[in-house]
């Protein structure tokens, strides 16, 4: 990447840096967006997750040392239906949320926004069909003492030990781990950012600010 290319990624997801990592594409700067993720009345899951990539795209672009460059951020929900499962308050709540998930299929959605260094903003949508297994009451008890579950949407994380809960899974792995790779990559060369596709290795740590934690599931 020349100096005429810098990408900023608004997310404090570790999980996102290293996908982004898996296909050669190095971010200049963290730069975690701190929003409020409440649920609006009225949304549907879709919704809300479409408008917090944006908001959190925007609260980035905002901030001083963002002119120039490209601002990528994206959001993670898990849907039962119309019901939003968020990162859960404590384990009784995680426990409620892979209860509800057992032996069901469910939506992941992962929403990506890019804002270009010219202000146009373009977005695109992962969306992925999840089914577990039927969770036995000590599986959930281990998973809940593993702690995996902590922070992620929904309660669990593909990547982890919950990929032994998935009996099918239809649509984008990276978009369940919290940043689809074709989505992403598809924005950002619309966008004019020049991606090479190239074999992983550790990339260079980016600058961050700290800000509020948020990740994908």
């Amino acid at each position: 990447m020349d100096g005429a290319q810098r990408l900023i990624l608004a997310s404090a997801s570790p999980r996102r840096l290293s996908l982004l990592g898996r296909v050669g594409v190095a971010p200049d700067a963290v730069r975690p967006a701190d929003i409020d993720e409440t649920p609006l009345d009225g949304e549907t899951p879709r919704q809300t997750v479409e408008r917090l990539a944006a908001a959190k795209a925007q609260a980035a672009t905002a901030e001083a040392g963002c002119d120039g460059a490209w601002i990528l951020a994206a959001d993670t929900i898990v849907a039962a239906g119309r019901r939003i499962l968020g990162k859960p308050a404590d384990a009784d709540e995680a426990r409620a949320f892979l209860t509800l998930l057992s032996g069901r299929q469910h939506r992941v959605m992962t929403a990506v926004c890019l804002i270009a260094p010219d202000g146009k903003q373009s977005a695109r949508l992962s969306e992925t069909f999840v089914r577990f297994k039927r969770l036995e009451a000590a599986e959930i008890d281990a998973y809940l003492e593993s702690g995996e579950w902590d922070g992620k949407a929904g309660a669990y994380a593909v990547q982890g030990i919950a990929e032994a809960f998935v009996t099918r899974l239809n649509g984008s792995w990276s978009g369940v781990v919290g940043l689809p790779l074709y989505e992403t990559l598809a924005l950002l060369r619309g966008a004019g950012y020049r991606v090479q596709l190239a074999p992983a290795e550790p990339p260079a740590q980016p600058t961050r600010q700290p800000k509020a934690t948020e990740g994908g599931s």
